[in-house]
């Protein structure tokens, strides 16, 4: 093969773009790993939100049972309107 521009130029191209994916691919690398500890950043703090909750379901009936034994209308219009978001995200 001849050693003439075209060549030469070509030669520089695919330099270039060997480069090129050289860069896309640690670039790849590293942004996959830092998904990886959101990732798991996001699963914790997603446990310990439904932790939170399980005690607040806890809670809540808790109160509904007490309630329903000292019958107090205020404290059965708080529980009414505690039960009436989760009927609506249901």
């Amino acid at each position: 093969m001849k050693n003439d521009t075209t060549t030469t130029v070509l030669n520089f191209v695919l330099a270039g773009l060997v480069i090129l994916g050289v860069l896309f691919a640690l670039l790849n690398i590293w942004r996959t790993r830092d998904l990886r500890h959101m990732q798991t950043a996001l699963q914790i703090e997603m446990q310990r939100s439904q932790v939170t909750s399980a005690r607040a379901q806890a809670l809540l009936n808790d109160v509904i049972s007490f309630n329903n034994t000292a019958k107090n209308p205020e404290l059965a219009q708080i529980i009414k309107s505690a039960e009436t978001p989760q009927t609506a995200a249901k």
